[in-house]
């Protein structure tokens, strides 16, 4: 049984962009950081991306819950990534997405 961090940022649109600009560029800055400690080896992505009630919920592995936090931490301090992210602390024998202990983001 895994160790999972659920990173669930808000879906709030970036200010001011321009009409029929993609209102969630941050998305894809996200990714590409997750990508990157992936390759070195500091965390794993455990699950693609993905909506869930009214957030966009990134998904955490292959480290202590202490590293894992401190990466879904580093994601929330991002420039873009809307205010009010926080982490849900679950494992993956978990029914369902969105079940565990929340902790607000960043952590201190």
């Amino acid at each position: 049984m895994a160790t999972i961090v659920e990173i669930h940022v808000p879906l709030t649109p970036a200010a001011d962009l321009e009409p029929g600009v993609y209102p969630f560029p941050w998305i894809e800055r996200v990714e590409d950081f997750l990508i990157e400690i992936e390759e070195e080896g500091t965390a794993e992505t455990y699950d693609e991306g993905e909506e869930f009630g009214g957030a966009y919920v990134f998904f955490l592995a292959g480290a202590d819950e202490e590293a894992l936090l401190s990466v879904a931490s580093r994601v929330a301090t991002f420039d873009g990534v809307p205010t009010g992210a926080f982490a849900m602390i679950t494992d993956s024998q978990a029914p369902s997405m969105g079940m565990g202990r929340r902790i607000d983001l960043p952590t201190a």
